[in-house]
């Protein structure tokens, strides 16, 4: 099928991060565009509000009639892994003869068409999507970008310019979606090992790293984690960054000022000096550094450069400020692996050594809690008070034995509880936390605006 002439695309699960960045698209692109969600969410309102047709019943019936009606040739149906086997929509699609495909695979078809930039790792892949995004936007560079979060510069996940001339693209690891990419450049951001429900081991998941890079295009380029194991490729050059060993491009004399980050950046043959990181955190430097690595690559100015690095507002739910004033601060994150717990936290840390720090978690998935248990205990070890919500399931069903009380029990010599949702806010008031960190993957982010209206209501803090 050319995407090119297809006129109808609905999507199965079109609240999704992933798949309500393609239904917006193809919706620019000038087709129509439909889909089904299970619930409805901020992101949904988002799609309707640009014209774009969402039910939320799982029946035929709930199935616009132009689409049902619709010529079969000219009409795809795109699902996520996450719509279960026994959708009825699914199954009516199935049986009667429309051609579906995976979010994945379209997405596939999309960069095999074009000159592709393909961001992969198990962790920091959607800041340095978006970064990179941004720096090639507001260059002036034309670029179509997919984004695995909500860009707060354009609050989409979408970055869309007018005839676009390259594909920005988050490489998702999970069920391997990541091997259908052709990309010209490829960044691999990390390996830790993750989604063992799918890989079963650690080398496992490396291998399907390596085959990820072996997806890059002859003449093509990698940009690598200093630290991380090395592919052998063919008619492909590997440059390598990071912010602690020497590389290709390494940032240098690391400080804050003015609560911002600045660095010094080592490339091959030049070095910048004094770039200003807008986020916090020095996982952040490192994002910075391997977007960096790639506008370089591609030729986009310096100048241009260090002023989208230093404009750029990150993705929601990744270290998203929601207070920030002398007494109170309140901090979301995305974090959902102890890798990426401990880079919060210890970012927290650093910037505020002498605060209370209470972090609320909710872990996601129970075959990830109880493969990476031990690790999530000892980077919740680092906060001063630990909250614990029952475990978000998304596509599993439980595990006997694995739950939060559970993970709860490994913590050591940190104050402790496990609570209900409904009971957090409550307990928030009891607390009175100094820094407060909102942690996972769930749905815990549907709390966040509740909390941060009871805490500026609780401590008469006015709205900017």
């Amino acid at each position: 099928m050319n995407l090119k002439e297809v006129d109808i695309f609905y999507f199965l699960g079109i609240g999704g991060i992933g798949m309500s960045a393609l239904a917006r698209y193809f919706h620019l692109r000038g087709a129509r565009v439909a889909g089904y969600d299970r619930t409805e969410s901020p992101l949904v309102s988002e799609l309707i509000s640009e014209g774009i047709e969402v039910n939320f019943e799982d029946t035929t019936s709930a199935i616009p009639d132009w689409v049902e009606n619709a010529d079969k040739e000219k009409t795809l149906v795109v699902f996520t892994p996450a719509i279960p086997k026994n959708n009825v929509q699914l199954n009516y699609f199935q049986q009667s003869g429309f051609e579906l495909k995976k979010r994945s695979q379209v997405l596939g078809m999309i960069t095999e068409n074009n000159y592709t930039i393909a961001v992969g790792g198990t962790h920091g892949k959607t800041t340095v999507t978006s970064l990179l995004a941004h720096i090639f936007h507001s260059s002036g560079h034309g670029c179509g970008a997919f984004l695995g979060g909500i860009a707060t510069n354009y609050n989409s996940n979408l970055i869309y310019s007018e005839n676009p001339t390259k594909i920005i693209v988050e490489a998702d690891e999970y069920d391997r979606s990541f091997l259908t990419l052709s990309p010209n450049v490829a960044v691999i951001t990390s390996m830790d090992a993750d989604h063992l429900d799918i890989y079963g081991e650690e080398k496992s998941m490396v291998d399907s790293f390596f085959d990820f890079a072996g997806k890059i295009v002859k003449g093509g380029k990698l940009i690598l984690k200093k630290a991380l194991p090395s592919p052998e490729l063919k008619d492909v050059t590997t440059s390598s960054y990071s912010i602690i060993q020497d590389a290709d491009y390494s940032a240098e004399n690391i400080r804050v000022s003015n609560g911002n980050y600045r660095f010094d950046l080592a490339g091959p043959s030049f070095t910048w000096k004094d770039l200003e990181v807008g986020l916090p955190g020095r996982h952040n430097v490192e994002n910075a550094v391997a977007a960096i690595a790639v506008a370089h690559h591609e030729g986009i100015d310096e100048e241009k450069i260090k002023s989208a690095v230093a404009s750029f507002k990150g993705a929601k739910r990744r270290f998203e400020y929601h207070i920030k004033t002398d007494d109170l601060v309140f901090i979301d994150d995305y974090a959902h692996h102890p890798r990426e717990l401990e880079a919060c936290i210890g970012s927290v840390r650093e910037m505020y050594p002498s605060k209370r720090i209470t972090g609320v978690f909710q872990p996601h998935l129970f075959s990830r809690t109880r493969d990476f248990a031990d690790g999530f205990a000892r980077a919740l070890e680092k906060l001063d008070e630990v909250i614990l919500l029952g475990i978000y399931p998304a596509r599993e069903e439980p595990i006997e034995g694995v739950d939060s009380q559970w993970l709860m029990d490994k913590i050591k010599d940190t104050p402790k509880k496990c609570i209900e949702k409904n009971e957090l806010l409550d307990e928030l008031k009891q607390h009175a936390p100094e820094v407060l960190l909102t942690l996972g993957a769930g749905d815990i982010d549907r709390l966040v605006i509740p909390i941060r209206n009871m805490l500026m209501e609780e401590n008469d803090i006015v709205a900017n």
